[in-house]
């Protein structure tokens, strides 16, 4: 048996508070990726303030849970199974993503409503070209639609977050 030493955390590393643990509810693809840097604003991964969680990892202490979903009817179905096994946790935030430059379908804007009392907001990010045409998050924030969207869904989280 062979023991190696652990390095051991520097005492100067600033622990940064999570401020949005994000939770794809149905799959992790270019719009959950673009979103997530959206809502880091200037994070650099040292102060991230938001971060997609790994399937079954527990919301970190003092987060705010945000749903992502597809503005489809099968996404809001995956939103509303997860909200039935939600729990004590504090109400989610739902941030839609159109994935299409029209309106949900009425059965998609119905369960809308019928879970709107189960979360703490919905915030929509319009269907954005961009994504469609781009390898990384970062590369889709160097559109000016998709920088403005971003700037539209941090002003609508924000203005009703409390911290």
């Amino acid at each position: 048996m062979t023991i190696q030493p652990v390095a051991s955390t520097p005492a100067h590393v600033p622990t940064v508070a999570l401020r949005y643990a994000l939770i794809p509810v149905h799959g992790y693809g270019i719009a959950v990726a673009t979103v997530a840097r959206m809502l880091d604003g200037d994070g650099d991964g040292d102060s991230a303030q938001a971060r997609v969680l790994a399937p079954a990892e527990p919301v970190p202490y003092g987060a705010q849970p945000v749903l992502l979903a597809e503005s489809t009817v099968y996404g809001m179905t995956c939103v509303e199974e997860l909200l039935q096994r939600w729990g004590p946790l504090p109400k989610p935030w739902l941030v839609l993503v159109s994935d299409a430059p029209a309106p949900p379908v009425p059965d998609a804007r119905y369960l809308l409503r019928a879970l709107g009392g189960r979360l703490a907001g919905v915030a929509r990010v319009p269907y954005l070209p961009a994504l469609r045409g781009v390898r990384t998050a970062d590369e889709a924030l160097e559109h000016k639609d998709v920088l403005a969207a971003a700037g539209r869904l941090r002003r609508t989280m924000e203005g009703t977050t409390r911290r």
